[in-house]
């Protein structure tokens, strides 16, 4: 079976979100060319930063349309990512609330990506 093993979010310069991903991902990028970049996450998993202009075929739209979601375990883990990366000045979207699926926020990157911190399913 074919599993994915890489999400692309398309940006307006990979190297203009090299430092903010680089902070908030604690690594360095695996591919920094001037069109992508490529920062290796756990699990065999890769986060790819596309320069929009140069995306084949062309995307027929761009915005909030997904998010990249980090599940921590942990009592407490949402609210103390949630401290870290507002101390951080890092957007937020939606303030640390209580949903369907338990504690969780919205931050914001650069291009205006949404990154979702919760807990996974018990």
């Amino acid at each position: 079976m074919t599993s994915p093993n890489l999400i692309i979010f398309y940006v307006k310069d990979p190297a203009e979100s090299i430092p903010f991903y680089r902070d908030l991902l604690g690594r360095e990028p695996a591919v920094a060319a001037p069109n992508f970049v490529a920062f290796p996450l756990d699990n065999g998993f890769t986060l790819g930063l596309w320069r929009r202009s140069s995306v084949e075929p062309q995307p027929s739209a761009i915005g909030s349309r997904g998010e990249l979601a980090f599940m921590v375990e942990g009592e407490g883990a949402v609210a103390e990512h949630y401290k870290d990366w507002k101390a951080r000045g890092l957007p937020v979207a939606q303030e640390l609330t209580t949903l369907d699926f338990g504690p969780t926020f919205v931050v914001l990157d650069p291009d205006g990506h949404r990154l979702r911190v919760c807990e996974p399913d018990k």
